[in-house]
């Protein structure tokens, strides 16, 4: 069409659309006019359609007609439960990935002292770039699988999905673990070989219930050929190993044919034309083979020493060879006095400038963080390792990496998020707050950076470094476990900047996490507190010094100590005393445990025309004798303090009740002047501004504001939040001179004081009331001493009626500081994440945790100590009456041995026993080598002058000849009337029997020499004493004895007669005679005892029948069988020590298992099921509990208000509160939900795990809270849910916030269950509590 003159020269025409038909107008392009430039229009509109072309036609008519597409009314949300007929899935074509380009160009790093500058306007360094393989970068993108991991969504980027895989951990590239796990018929070869021979294909993958229908198969025909490889090109390795080719298939068939089934002859026409040259091939193969193998270990050992090369020229380009360098396992330790002197040498461009001097240990970390190290800084509280952690952000800015970092109490997240902001790009994650999470500096709490690591975020990817505050937080019984997990998780390409207070064993952590990581880790630090403290005793009015700059000053508790006894001896009367012991209210320490819950719902708090008094009634005369008392002894101490200008005060109590109290007692004191009572009102008035009208005249609010506006403050878990934060942040502006506070201060807020108050050295820590450990007063005393304004920092222990021994004042103030300890251990959900990973199994994740370090450490020594014991030869026992039976007998022995030491006494002792030990009983004794079992008969019982048995027992092996002494008839020279009798305490043991003659009318003396040696039908046979530990059994038999001839006259025909009758009890080769019953004879009533009698006795004789009984070569070949049952028993030791099953949580491990089977979150093979993956939803939780509850779909009849209520019991954890009020329909609920954690604890215990299911459910399941929280949930205000339950208010706040992350997960969950009608209801209960004073946000992350 043609041109169309506008008004104002503005050109257009008008035409079709295209494919639509319609008509359209499209301004002309200035190039198309004929005075372009000088008729140029002041704006030209785009086109309003692109220009359509036959390909633009085309792709539009495919994609609307032609490529199959679901319908919306179909397919939708709504409809997401119905089920169709046809499986559309498979006519969906799935888009071929783009192929990845096989190398890049990367730029290559240097260290900032080697760089050249080139001759640039601003002389910047430019990076060199080099190619590299595509896979050596991909390294961090991969997780467990074979293939690179592609990037999820946008919505899983910051915090992952559970369908995700994590991430690959650091360290894992030399485990076994890494490799893939083949079934046992992949790894042998039957698989193929069934299918080969036409068998089944293995179609069906493990923990599914279906496979591939791929028809019949038929045998696969197959040839053997060998030819020579007429083609030479290569080196003379590559023409060594390709003389021969080999086709791949008959190379696999032939192998087959002759190792496995040689059994099966091929026919004869299937031969290969070319089988007579394969004895020639063979030869040729063999020959050609060793060839190569010493060609290879040539090669190999070049490239060994090229490695080595190189690795030496690396230390010496980096510095790491230093003398200096202390190498502890995988922690080192330099010289950061050398490094300090070269720092701005070593460092000439600093990603960050700081206005103050670095210390020595600071340029150490600076300096190893620029080479890419890890550090491991451990210094004092206010020394300074804040600095390390600014330096790792700045250096992620500059590289366009992230930074994490972590902190094990939110308070110190909020903080640092405030700290930061000015300075970096920084983004907040806690549990309820998400504030720019695309910044390059995230701080977060750990659990979340493990719920990342676990969901596998693909934000992993651009961490650069994670720094790990407060690490000796390990130590948290509860909590600690988080900081193995993530340490274990990381990926390699993440480096640790790791900031921990002085402990003794920082090197073995470190080396832990090296080892675990695989990658060296700098330990520095130092033990210098930048304020030095001093240390003392608060007594009388008095202040005693006891410790000044480390060093104990005996002194000052001397002088304590006489003050004490002057004061004493002083007093005429005494009253009786309030509190004894070296801390404040230790009476009080004994009811702390319940002293919180001890205000009924009706005095909580105190109306505001009552603040500024004590809010907690009671009984007045109790609580005003207290004020009085506890007034007047923080009025001395605050008096003694302002005067030696020791304020601002932080008072440590170790109770939340307490701290109000000591607080509420000082109703008269005020210690902030006029200027600062206005800055205190201006700053509570804009801070609680935020708050509704109700919120802000909140008891708490009042009281608290009443409190700060006289410079007394309070601090601790029973504060609403913000009410905290006020608190903290007029403390760090130096208007409270006294803040009383329990120990969480000292750990989650940075802000020094003056002084440091200690009103008791007794805490109780949940379980019993102990002694404070030399770490945590070292914590809390650290708060003494403000840098930069004060010289020293002071802390004073309080004594009110006693002062502590000296020895427990030098073991926590001077005493060695608590070790890092592993507090790892299995959880549900831990083992579900981690059999979601096909590399990293549970076992992995055992081994790597602090706890098994030492183990581990340990197992190459251990694994050349199993392989020397292997190679050493094994003796042989030759038996001379034919197959050794020995190892059996020795068995036999050692088992009856351990019976033998528990029927000992049981049996033997008895006096029941003692009655049948007479002469002529048939008894089985010890051998004098302990060895063999004889059998024997009592000849004479114990008497006054003997108290041993006289016992004959027969001997297999005849005994050398020997001359036995008989005093009857026999010459010598000494007197003919018997022997001379020496004293007892001078007679030996064979003179014991020695008796002076006797008529043989009286009673049997014994004149035969003891013992008596002889041998009779064939056996030898000996006389001696026993003592009645040496019996090992009583038989049921009596023989008939002639003590006379036996014992007097030593009558040869006497002793053979004897013998023979024993010989003839024998009844069946070697075989005892019966034992006694154990019930009938020997009135045994136990019946574990008689169980063991029968076994013991069994096995005597079956030792009797084995044919190494009575051999004269037992105690040889008995030597031999017990260096060989050592030496097996040292390999099966060392095996053990050396497999998964020696881990010390393995047999939780395997409980667990069966426990999650049982439930059905796993299957047979270890399948995460979906009800494991519901459960790996779980956080805040129990997550069997949560898990079962919503799959028996507990929360169906309740409204979402109900169900937000019963949920509180999750996450509630004061144990004591008083009983709440519920409706029918709640108290049904809580009662269902109690029987459903009875019955898992239950399971648990069944599968030996140490569970006890009532306190399983009394700990995971907390109904203290319900009441308040449907109150809440319905809109009840804050102030009216407060009165309704003895619980503090920060306390319900918290439990509410947390709250609200569990209706997350539970929607998470309802999610995967595809419940549509359980997610609206956690969406609605959120909803519901989320308002008001609970949901108010941090002035850390807003602002004043």
């Amino acid at each position: 069409m043609n041109r169309v003159q506008a008004g104002n020269e503005l050109g257009f025409r008008v035409g079709f659309s295209g494919h639509g038909g319609h008509l359209r107008v499209e301004p002309l392009y200035t190039a198309e006019r004929d005075d372009a430039v000088n008729s140029l229009p002041d704006f030209v509109s785009p086109p309003a359609f692109a220009k359509e072309t036959k390909e633009s036609i085309k792709k539009h008519i495919e994609e609307k007609y032609l490529l199959p597409r679901l319908e919306p009314d179909q397919f939708s949300a709504e409809k997401a439960e119905n089920q169709w007929d046809f499986d559309w899935f498979s006519r969906v074509k799935v888009p071929l990935q783009p192929s990845l380009p096989r190398s890049v160009v990367v730029p290559t790093w240097e260290l900032p002292f080697r760089r050249q500058k080139v001759d640039t306007e601003n002389g910047a360094w430019e990076p060199k770039s080099v190619e590299v393989d595509l896979s050596e970068q991909m390294y961090g993108d991969q997780d467990s699988g074979f293939f690179p991991r592609m990037v999820g969504p946008p919505k899983d980027f910051l915090r992952g999905s559970v369908n995700n895989r994590p991430f690959r951990p650091g360290g894992l590239e030399d485990s076994q673990s890494s490799e893939r796990v083949l079934p046992e018929g992949v790894s042998s070869g039957q698989w193929v070989q069934e299918l080969l021979n036409g068998g089944p294909a293995q179609t069906v993958p493990p923990s599914f219930k279906q496979s591939l229908d791929l028809g019949d198969l038929m045998p696969y025909p197959q040839t053997w050929s060998v030819y020579e490889d007429q083609s030479s090109h290569g080196n003379a390795s590559d023409e060594n190993s390709s003389k021969l080719s080999i086709q791949f298939d008959d190379l696999f068939k032939k192998a087959w044919e002759e190792d496995t089934f040689s059994e099966l002859e091929r026919d004869a026409g299937s031969e290969s034309p070319k089988a007579e040259a394969e004895p020639e091939a063979k030869a040729s193969i063999s020959n050609e083979v060793s060839k190569g193998l010493e060609t290879d270990i040539t090669v190999l050992d070049e490239i060994l020493s090229s490695a080595k090369t190189a690795i030496l020229t690396d230390e010496a380009v980096t510095g790491n060879s230093d003398k200096q360098l202390l190498k502890e396992g995988w922690a080192t330790k330099g010289d950061s006095q050398d490094i300090a002197d070269r720092f701005y040498e070593l460092v000439p461009d600093m990603a960050i400038e700081f206005p103050f001097e670095l210390d020595n240990f600071q340029k150490e970390a600076i300096c190893c963080l620029e080479k890419g190290e890890s550090v491991f800084v451990a210094a004092h509280t206010s020394a300074g390792k804040t600095v390390v952690a600014e330096y790792a952000f700045a250096l992620a800015t500059k590289h366009c990496t992230r930074a994490v970092y972590t902190a094990p109490i939110k308070t110190i997240s909020n903080q640092k998020y405030r700290d930061f902001c000015g300075k970096f790009d920084v983004g907040l994650l806690t549990g309820d707050v998400s504030i720019r999470p695309e910044a390059s500096c995230l701080i977060m709490t750990t659990e979340i950076l493990r719920s990342m690591l676990y969901r596998g975020a693909d934000i992993i990817r651009d961490i650069e470094w994670v720094i790990f505050d407060e690490v000796h937080y390990v130590n948290d019984v509860e909590r600690g476990v988080v900081w193995e997990e993530v340490i274990i998780m990381l990926p390699r390409h993440i480096n640790f900047v790791l900031l921990s207070a002085t402990v003794p064993n920082t090197f073995e952590f470190a080396d832990w996490i090296g080892r675990t990581k695989q990658k060296e880790i700098r330990v520095t630090g130092t033990t210098k507190r930048p304020v030095p403290l001093e240390h003392c005793l608060f007594y009388s009015g008095e202040l005693y010094k006891v410790c000044e700059n480390e060093v104990f000053i005996p002194k000052g508790i001397k002088d304590a100590k006489d003050s004490q006894k002057k004061k004493t001896s002083n007093a005429v009367s005494v009253a009786p005393k309030q509190y004894t012991g070296s801390s404040a209210h230790q009476d009080g320490n004994k009811s702390q445990k319940h002293e919180a819950h001890s205000r009924g719902k009706q005095n909580k708090h105190s109306s505001a025309k009552d603040v500024g008094k004590s809010s907690y009634s009671g009984n007045s005369q109790n609580n005003g004798a207290f004020r009085r008392s506890a007034a007047s002894n923080w009025l001395l101490l605050i008096n003694k303090l302002s005067k030696k200008s020791l304020l601002p005060v932080v008072v440590f109590c170790f109770s939340k009740n307490y701290c109000d109290r000591c607080a509420d007692a000082l109703t008269g004191t005020d210690l902030t002047s006029s200027s600062e009572k206005s800055e205190i009102r201006l700053f509570c008035d804009k801070a609680f501004s935020r708050l509704k009208g109700s919120d802000r005249n909140l008891p708490q609010v009042l009281r608290v504001q009443s409190l700060l506006h006289r410079g007394i403050g309070v601090h601790h878990a029973g504060l609403l939040p913000i009410v905290k934060e006020v608190v903290e942040m007029l403390f760090c502006r130096g208007v409270i001179k006294v803040l009383f506070s329990t120990e969480t201060f000292a750990m989650g807020v940075n802000a020094p004081a003056r002084t440091v108050v200690f009103d008791a050295l007794r805490k109780f820590d949940g379980k019993e009331f102990r002694q404070l450990l030399p770490g945590e007063y070292t914590q809390m005393a650290g708060r003494a001493g403000r840098r930069g304004l004060d010289k020293t920092g002071t802390v004073v222990v309080m004594c009110r009626d006693e002062v502590p021994d000296e020895s427990d004042l030098r073991r926590v103030i001077v005493g060695s500081a608590t070790r890092l300890e592993s507090q790892f251990r299995l959880t549900y959900i831990m083992i579900l994440h981690l059999l979601r990973v096909e590399e990293l199994k549970v076992e992995d994740m055992l081994k790597r945790s602090f706890a098994e370090f030492h183990a581990q450490k340990k197992l190459p020594e251990k694994q050349q100590l199993l392989m020397r014991k292997r190679s050493l030869p094994i003796k042989n026992i030759e038996c001379i009456k034919g197959e050794p039976a020995i190892e059996d007998y020795y068995d036999m022995y050692m088992e009856a041995n351990e019976y033998n030491n528990k029927m000992s006494e049981a049996v033997m002792q008895s006096p029941y026993a003692q009655n049948f030990l007479v002469p002529g009983r048939v008894v089985v004794m010890k051998s004098g080598t302990g060895i063999d079992n004889l059998l024997g008969v009592v000849l004479k019982g114990p008497s006054n002058t003997n108290r041993q048995y006289v016992v004959l027992v027969t001997k297999s092996e005849i005994p050398p000849p020997e001359k036995n002494m008989v005093s009857i008839g026999k010459k010598s020279s000494e007197p003919s009337q018997g022997y001379f009798i020496a004293p007892k305490s001078k007679r030996g043991f064979e003179e014991e029997f020695y008796t002076k003659p006797s008529s043989r009318k009286g009673s049997v003396v014994i004149k035969i020499e003891l013992p008596y040696h002889g041998v009779a039908a064939g056996v030898g046979y000996e006389a001696k004493g026993f003592d009645n530990k040496e019996f090992l059994c009583i038989c049921d038999s009596k023989i008939k004895i002639d003590q006379v001839r036996l014992l007097e006259d030593g009558n040869k025909s006497a002793f053979s007669q004897t013998v023979q009758q024993l010989l003839d009890l024998k009844s069946d080769g070697n075989k005892y005679p019966p034992p006694l019953d154990p019930i009938k004879d020997l009135k045994l009533k136990d019946a574990e005892s008689v169980e063991t009698y029968y076994k013991w006795t069994s096995l005597l004789q079956k030792m009797s029948m084995n044919k190494c009984h009575g051999c004269v070569k037992l105690e040889e070949h008995m030597k031999l069988a017990r260096e060989i049952k050592k030496h097996k028993t040292d390999l099966k030791d060392l095996e053990f020590q050396m497999s998964d099953e020696a881990l010390l949580q393995m047999p939780a491990f395997q409980g667990r298992i069966d426990v999650l089977k049982n439930i059905g979150c796993i299957d047979d093979d270890l399948v995460v099921q979906i009800k494991g993956r519901v459960a790996c939803e779980m956080n805040s939780g129990e997550e069997l509990i949560c898990t079962v509850c919503l799959f028996e779909n507990q929360f169906e009849e309740l409204e979402p208000e109900e169900a937000v209520a019963i949920m509180s019991a999750f996450v509630f954890q004061q144990k004591n509160t008083s009983a709440p009020s519920l409706t029918s329909k709640l108290a049904k609920a809580k009662q269902r939900l109690y029987d459903t954690a009875i019955r898992l604890g239950e399971l648990q215990a069944q599968y030996n795990l140490q569970i006890d299911p009532e306190e399983y459910a009394q700990e995971n399941l907390k109904f203290g809270l319900v009441e308040v929280v449907y109150e809440w949930a319905k809109g009840t205000p804050f102030a009216e849910i407060c009165e309704l339950t003895d619980v503090p208010e920060g306390l319900i706040v918290r439990t509410i916030v947390r709250l609200d992350e569990t209706c997350r997960e539970f929607k998470n969950a309802a999610a995967i269950m595809g419940n549509s009608a359980l997610h609206k209801k956690m969406d609605a209960a959120s909803n519901a509590i989320k308002r008001d004073i609970v949901f108010a946000a941090s002035l850390y992350v807003t602002g004043v």
